[in-house]
């Protein structure tokens, strides 16, 4: 899990609530010191098990540049209400919680990270394109997760007394998934068990240990399950965002992820014809480990994407 560094709210962010069509979320939101947004806005989307405090080492960085940036919990994370029923945590209705969050707020900049990131796309795929000044997919990959990530999902699921696809295991009969008592419990044990003494153990300091455990158990029961099981079935839709060739797209990760690997990323960027950036000595949440350089980097291909805009509006503008 992404792991912050601070909790500590920067000058010019705050928590806020954002309300859409679609329900409401629970958000950080950063403006200029000036109050002046020059810029179009930014929406970022946190990972599984992460929230919109991922984020927060960089908000006051990316708003420095006259810019109004929203990061959020998804529908079921941390401190956004969960759904009223397991569809509302398909990829597909997820994306449309974006769209709506993008629709409310007037972002135009999309940035997901990890799990946000198979959302991020759902969004972009489901949406007109108007919407859209640029896509950013960050620490996140082309579909299902592979490798020793992967694994610790299963066991999770497994532990949870879940298969890969969400359904019972052990003998339960169909429609006998563990009730959300059960499911809260055992993720409360998982977290005693194994993530809080592995926190501990890597030196977290104890504010922030005690924040991601109300986060872990925060989370709607029902949505760790099922966006557990998205992660390890979710399809290669490289080729149809790829179609989208008119927007720009960024795909910046760590150099040493241990989830989808570097090469497949860099794979992912080529046939998307996205722009790469791979950040040294980063792992899986460059905006945690290395906010400087994500941050400088986003703004300069924000930069990039709206002035390309501006051209081609003029362009299309002009007098033949």
């Amino acid at each position: 899990m992404s792991t912050p560094t601070s909790l500590e709210l920067p000058d010019g962010v705050r928590c806020t609530t954002i309300r859409t069509a679609r329900g409401a979320f629970a958000a950080l939101e950063a403006v200029p010191g000036s109050g002046v947004c020059e810029r179009d806005a930014a929406l970022l989307v946190p990972g599984y098990t992460g929230s919109k405090e991922d984020f927060l080492a960089i908000l006051d960085l990316l708003a420095d540049d006259s810019r109004h940036v929203i990061a959020i919990d998804m529908r079921g994370q941390f401190e956004t209400a969960g759904a009223g029923d397991p569809s509302g945590y398909a990829a597909a209705a997820l994306g449309a919680d974006i769209l709506a969050i993008m629709q409310a707020t007037g972002a135009r900049h999309l940035v997901g990270h990890s799990y946000g990131g198979l959302i991020g796309r759902e969004a972009v795929l489901a949406g007109t394109g108007a919407e859209f000044a640029s896509f950013t997919l960050m620490s996140s990959g082309p579909g299902a997760l592979t490798g020793p990530r992967a694994e610790d999902l299963r066991a999770l699921l497994a532990t949870l007394g879940v298969g890969n696809g969400g359904q019972p295991e052990g003998g339960r009969p169909e429609g006998g998934r563990p009730d959300r008592v059960a499911l809260r419990a055992g993720i409360a044990g998982i977290w005693r068990a194994h993530l809080e003494p592995q926190a501990i153990a890597a030196g977290v300091p104890g504010h922030i240990v005690a924040f991601l455990g109300r986060r872990m158990l925060g989370n709607d029961p029902d949505g760790l399950v099922l966006m557990a099981a998205h992660m390890l079935a979710a399809p290669d839709r490289t080729a149809e965002l790829a179609r989208q060739d008119r927007l720009p797209m960024l795909v910046i990760y760590g150099e040493n992820d241990n989830s989808w690997s570097p090469a497949a990323q860099e794979n992912m960027a080529r046939r998307l014809g996205a722009r790469r950036l791979c950040i040294p000595a980063a792992v899986h949440s460059p905006a945690v480990e290395a906010p400087a350089t994500t941050a400088s980097a986003l703004t300069r291909f924000w930069d990039a994407a709206e002035s390309e805009q501006t051209r081609s509006a003029a362009t299309a503008s002009a007098p033949s």
